[in-house]
Formats: structure tokens, C-alpha cells, sequence
């Protein structure tokens, strides 16, 4: 089997699956009971604190446990809209292509009176810093942009955004969940109010995120009960969990120069392969993107089949279509960068891992070669295409 899927999810990694069951055999008290037990394993809990600060520049104090990216994001948006609104600002500033835990998210909040302004991205799947510019205003309470788009692996100018943002006074948060293990994250240099991360996109456990808040700014709570994570995350922390997840990110933060240039090795010489097929498209930027990401659209097929050929063929993929209700609908991150229905029907994203290889790629590129063959040889549309009767879209 051929895994290239890490930004679905990662394997999580030795060391992290060993430091869980040492946590869970030797560490496993409550860490809010008084007793040495409790206390041993609180220990722990703050010396995973610590060390996730660490691999992102922030202090321990300004960590937050979650059960994930989502729950990171909808805490931290809320956070800042309710905050805002005390002080008559209700207008949230975002983007088109944001994973769907803040695009939800920012719905609900315009259901409660909230103004959202989402900005357009370009063919490159870039927000322009200009554009951001020229959206805030007096009563802006907040400005979310992911870091790394999740779908085709676009990175955002998150330093200059930062910046502005601190300049003009402006909250700023950013969904780094692609992004945090892969590529550096420094929310100091990148003046980053708020940031989402989740264990199980850095071979850490599945489960377990954080949120990063800057010491002094509000943060209101999801979750009530009892005290934990300084009375703004109630409920018993999962200790192995977050013990996991620091040390897959230490792992990963240690490692990330000599895997970030080995992905995109692959990376590239698997764009170079694809790029081979005949009406077919990159999408997202060829310059600004993370080292495993790959996405491609494919004239005259659908990604659903494509991707069930290539599972069969030992290719573990993801496509940007999404079914829902029984209905297939195209990515909005690829609509959002000018890709018609008929076309962002047919992608396909390939995300690697440090454990791919080269010999990989070329099993990919021979197999998604055959594949997209095989199925416009089925196509109707295809057809239609061959003979003239519509023009192709990607040339």
C-alpha cells in the first residue's frame, strides 16, 4: 500500500505511542487530584504544556488543551467575536477557502448579527495582504486566515497579515493545523494572536489539539464544568494524548528541515509526472505551498472514481469533491480559485509524508496516468470533448 494521505491524518510515530503507554502505566492519576499520584501526572500535563510552546515560539501559560483543530477553531473565533462585540465591533474578516471549522463557524455567528467578510484567493489560492487592507474597518473585531490551505497546500502570507492586524489593533487568528510540524511556525515573529493546531496531522494521536491564545487576551469557554486548563476547557484532560502530541511535535519541529526538503523532492517530481497527462492542472501556487502537498483537476472525469481505481491499485489519495446527502458537490477551496463545477469534480490531492519514497512516485504517476485513461475512455463528456462539440476547459 501506497499511503499518500497525510493531510487526512498521519500514522502516529513510535516515540509518541511509547510515551502514551508510559503515561497510561506509570502516570495514569487524575492530574487535578492533590494526592502525589495526581500531582505526578500534572507534572506531565505542564511539561507537555511547555514543550508545544516551545516548537511554536508562545509561552506554556498561553496553551490551551483541545480535542482538536475544530474545536480550537470554534473556540477561538467565538472567543474573539463575543469579545468584540462588548465593545461594538461585530465584523469578522476571513477567507474562501477556510476549512470548514471556521467557515461553519463565522455562519453561526452571522445567524447571532455578525457581519463576515470572506476575501477571494486568486488562481493561486493566495489571500492578498492588500485585500485585507482594504476590509478593515472601525468595528473589524477579528481576522482568521489559515496558514496552510488543506486542500492544495497554498501558504498565506501569515507574517505580513500579523502584522497589519497588530498594527491597525485587529484580532488575528489562523487555523495552523496544516501547517504546525511541517513548516516553522513562530507566533511571536508572525504576531499571532490566536492559532489552532491538531496532534494528528504530525504523527501525533488523533483527538487532541491546542489552541494557542496571547497571554492577556479573553477567551471564553466552550466546554463548562469543572476548572481544568485554567477554568476555560472543562473536563479531564486526556494526559497520554497530549503527552503523544508533544512528542510527535518535537519530533517533528527537530526533523523538519531534512523532511520538509525530502517531501518536496517527491513533491516536485511528482507534479513534473502528472503534469504529463493532457488536460491537466495544478492547483494552488507552485511557489508558496507545503512540501507533500500535490493537487491536480482532470478534464472529463469524476475524482470519486478515480479514487475508488486507485485504491484499488494499493493508492491510498483524497479528491476535493466531498459527498454530502447523496449529492456530489465540488470543493468551494477549488471553485474559490476559478475552477468551473464540470472540473473541480475531477481532482485529486496526493499529500506525502516523510516515509514516501521516490519509487512511490512513479508507482503514482504510472498508475494515476492509466486511471484517468481508463476513465475518459468511459466518459461521455470525454467524448464530447474529442470530438469538438465543447471546448476544453484546461488547455
Amino acid at each position: 500500500m501506497i499511503y499518500a494521505d497525510h493531510a487526512a491524518t498521519t500514522k502516529t510515530s513510535r516515540a509518541a505511542k511509547e510515551a502514551m503507554i508510559a503515561c497510561m502505566e506509570e502516570h495514569w492519576g487524575n492530574p487535578s487530584s492533590l494526592y502525589t499520584l495526581g500531582q505526578e501526572a500534572n507534572e506531565l500535563l505542564q511539561s507537555a504544556r511547555e514543550r508545544i510552546a516551545g516548537c511554536i515560539g508562545a509561552a506554556a501559560r498561553e496553551i490551551y488543551f483541545t480535542s482538536g483543530g475544530s474545536e480550537a477553531d470554534n473556540q477561538a473565533i467565538r472567543s474573539a467575536a463575543y469579545w468584540g462585540a462588548r465593545r461594538g465591533k461585530k465584523h469578522i474578516i476571513s477567507s474562501a477557502i477556510e476549512h470548514h471549522a471556521v467557515l461553519h463557524t463565522l455562519e453561526r455567528l452571522k445567524e447571532e448579527g455578525f457581519e463576515i467578510t470572506l476575501l477571494p484567493v486568486g488562481e493561486e489560492g493566495i489571500v492578498k495582504v492588500s485585500d485585507v487592507a482594504a476590509a478593515l474597518r472601525e468595528d473589524t473585531a477579528l481576522v482568521t486566515i489559515m496558514y496552510a490551505n488543506n486542500e492544495i497546500g497554498t501558504l498565506q502570507p501569515i507574517r505580513e497579515i500579523g502584522a497589519l492586524c497588530r498594527e491597525k489593533k485587529v484580532l488575528f487568528h489562523t487555523d495552523a493545523v496544516q501547517a504546525v510540524g511541517h513548516v516553522p511556525v513562530d507566533v511571536q515573529a508572525d504576531q499571532i494572536d490566536m492559532l489552532s493546531l491538531s496532534g494528528h496531522k504530525f504523527c501525533g494521536p488523533r483527538g487532541v489539539g491546542a489552541l494557542y491564545v496571547r497571554q492577556g487576551l479573553p477567551l471564553r469557554s466552550l466546554i463548562e464544568g469543572g476548572a481544568q486548563e485554567r477554568g476555560k476547557r472543562a473536563g479531564t484532560e486526556n494526559l497520554p494524548a497530549i503527552v503523544g502530541m508533544a512528542t510527535a511535535l518535537e519530533e517533528s519541529c527537530a526533523h523538519m528541515d531534512g523532511d520538509a526538503a525530502h517531501m518536496s523532492t517527491l513533491r516536485d517530481h511528482l507534479i513534473a509526472g502528472i503534469s504529463q497527462i493532457p488536460h491537466s492542472a495544478l492547483n494552488g501556487s507552485c511557489d508558496h505551498r507545503l512540501p507533500g502537498n500535490v493537487n491536480f483537476c482532470f478534464e472529463g472525469i469524476e475524482g470519486e472514481s478515480l479514487l475508488l481505481l486507485l485504491d484499488d491499485r494499493g493508492i491510498c489519495a483524497s479528491s476535493g469533491s466531498a459527498c454530502t446527502s447523496g449529492s456530489l458537490d465540488p470543493s468551494h477551496v477549488l471553485l474559490a480559485i476559478g475552477r468551473p463545477h464540470e472540473v473541480a469534480h475531477g481532482s485529486l490531492r496526493l499529500s506525502l509524508g516523510k516515509e514516501n519514497t521516490m519509487e512511490e512516485m512513479d508507482t503514482i504517476i504510472r498508475e494515476v496516468k492509466d486511471v484517468v485513461a481508463y476513465l475518459r475512455k468511459m466518459s461521455p463528456v470525454w467524448r464530447e470533448l474529442e470530438k469538438g462539440a465543447r471546448n476544453y476547459v484546461i488547455q
